[in-house]
């Protein structure tokens, strides 16, 4: 079978790889570039570089061709990588969907 070969497997192994050191970088680069805390730790910082990757090259297509082709994914670079990151990042920031941000339940109000 073609995609047990040795081929493809190390050509995806290879894509995951970058693709996770990619997300690192634009995620921690994101995080430095807005300013206040994040407790997200290096997983998360590595999912909002790669969610932020892929944001970044809807942002490069709409800003290059003014579409919004869902269609076709395409290499954005570093620089639209970290762009979409702190899109991602104001965004979680805005709906307040960072981990540690929830209100408790537990909590009483004192109307003394």
């Amino acid at each position: 079978m073609f995609w047990r070969s040795g081929v493809v497997n190390s050509t995806m192994l290879a894509f995951i790889i970058v693709l996770l050191i990619i997300g690192l970088i634009a995620g921690a680069l994101a995080r430095l570039l807005v300013p206040g805390r994040d407790p997200i730790g290096l997983i998360g910082t590595i999912v909002l570089g790669v969610v932020g990757s892929f944001v970044g090259g809807f942002i490069a297509n709409l800003v290059d061709y003014h579409t919004l082709s869902v269609h076709a994914f395409h290499a954005t670079g570093i620089i639209w990588s970290i762009v979409g990151a702190i899109v991602v990042l104001v965004l979680l920031r805005l709906f307040h969907a960072e981990p540690g941000r929830g209100r408790s339940r537990s909590r009483r109000h004192r109307w003394i």
